[in-house]
């Protein structure tokens, strides 16, 4: 059996990679960065890095030409400044709606681009981190249950019922997806959660504030920082 992990390089999607490689072998296991447009090329840089430090297949691809209407505040081309403090913050004048960091149906766009490409080298499964935190308050609907649901049986049905899809952590806190990672000795030292690119992570941004509290309340210091 062979898998296809939608990968960023940081905490969610690197553990989520350690754990596909834990179950099937990293000879079985395929690392697909995307790139959407973000403001900085970090994420595919290091997502680079990882997959050669895990020593399994990495594919490339572009997308960002997709999202160029979209004025979300990631993108580079928009002039909308990325907001700093928690999601809570966030959540409290989106007013319902998703967070101003929410990439246009990004992990629809995702799973179903990734779709293909599994189906191409022959993978029977899809991975990606989306995990309970994210999709709390409506901040990001993509990473929901719900919408796992609903992907996971549209791609079955898509692909001749060749292809299903896996968040493993669609039901957890990001505590306890470090916890997962901690015991599969995830290289934590080398992801990167900033939406800000630069030497180190800003540590000011939702994601810094959010993976910084998965670490403490696993009795350790954020390894990136």
């Amino acid at each position: 059996m062979k898998a296809l992990v939608l990968f960023s390089g940081g905490v969610d999607s690197t553990t989520c990679l350690g754990l596909a490689i834990d179950k099937y072998g990293k000879e079985n296991v395929i690392a697909l960065s995307i790139s959407y447009g973000q403001k900085h090329s970090k994420e595919v840089e290091v997502s680079r890095k990882i997959a050669a430090y895990y020593q399994v297949e990495y594919i490339y691809l572009d997308l960002a030409k997709i999202f160029e209407y979209s004025e979300c505040c990631l993108l580079d081309h928009s002039k909308q400044e990325i907001p700093k403090g928690d999601y809570a913050k966030q959540l409290n004048s989106a007013n319902g709606n998703p967070v101003s960091t929410y990439v246009p149906f990004r992990n629809g766009l995702f799973l179903s681009s990734a779709a293909s490409i599994a189906l191409s080298k022959g993978c029977s499964i899809i991975y990606y981190g989306a995990h309970s935190d994210d999709a709390a308050g409506n901040a990001y609907p993509d990473c929901s249950s719900s919408f796992n649901h609903a992907m996971n049986e549209a791609i079955y049905e898509g692909s001749g019922k060749q292809l299903c899809i896996e968040a493993p952590f669609v039901s957890w806190t990001k505590a306890d997806v470090v916890k997962k990672g901690i015991e599969l000795k995830v290289p934590y030292e080398m992801t990167w959660s900033c939406y800000v690119g630069g030497e180190k992570p800003c540590g000011t941004c939702g994601t810094c504030i959010d993976r910084a509290k998965a670490f403490e309340k696993n009795g350790i210091s954020d390894p990136a920082i």
